[in-house]
């Protein structure tokens, strides 16, 4: 399969979420001067987001784990051949990268591997069921590094708080980056939410991860010379 062989439901192509073919499309929400997205709506839409265990999507009780900002796919799709006996969400916003995911899916056989294609936050606050997630992982989020862009970015208070709605007792969340100003921007985000704990020592990151997997933006940063550092936290038990 290539990922123009991907073929868009006529439902979505109509402006409606939809799942088909190990893809949820999730209609865009409408837009507001709010850069909450719990506060958006998709009035006119009657799509409900089903369990993780429905057919439509994994059709069985395996831990789920999500990485948000998938990209083409690379890092997920490896961890789905790794770790078999785990259900792995891909959610990514753009469309071309979403048939690359998919494509992958297809060659490899991957009935563990499942794509949101929608926004990342939106999908959190309105679609996936509270308290059903495993992990969650975020690898190089784009970091806005401009102060008056860091309402776009990903890590934020209100998506740390959305997470941990998402995650079951004792969940966790491993963020990646290789640029410095986002990594302390998200040690401060995290060490002001009530919700969570880091599981690395002061610094409260590591430069290493053994096994962690790569992803097309870890090689080429690397390859540029470049630290990466990796930030783990623990959902606080309520």
């Amino acid at each position: 399969m290539k990922p123009n062989d991907l073929q868009i439901p006529q439902l979505r192509v109509q402006g409606f979420s939809v799942i088909k073919d190990r893809v949820c499309y999730l209609k865009s929400p409408s837009k507001t001067t709010t850069s909450d997205a719990s506060t958006l709506t998709t009035s006119t839409d009657p799509f409900v987001f089903p369990d993780w265990k429905h057919q439509d999507l994994f059709g069985n009780n395996q831990p789920v784990k999500i990485e948000y900002c998938s990209g083409n796919g690379g890092w997920i799709a490896a961890k789905a051949i790794d770790e078999p006996g785990v259900n792995w969400v891909a959610v990514e916003m753009k469309r071309s990268r979403t048939r690359k995911i998919w494509a992958k899916i297809k060659n490899q056989n991957l009935a563990n591997l499942f794509v949101v294609n929608g926004e990342g936050e939106f999908a959190t606050a309105k679609h996936f069921p509270k308290q059903s997630v495993d992990a969650i992982f975020i690898n190089f989020p784009d970091p806005w590094p401009k102060r008056y862009h860091a309402r776009h970015r990903l890590v934020k208070p209100s998506f740390v708080k959305m997470m941990a709605e998402l995650l079951k007792e004792n969940g966790t969340v491993t963020v990646v980056t290789d640029d410095e100003g986002y990594s302390d921007w998200t040690l401060k985000i995290f060490k002001g939410s009530p919700h969570f704990v880091s599981s690395i020592p002061t610094p409260h990151y590591t430069t290493e991860w053994a096994n962690y997997g790569n992803s097309y933006f870890e090689t080429l940063w690397r390859e540029q010379g470049r630290v990466i550092r990796y930030h783990h936290f623990t959902k606080i038990a309520e």
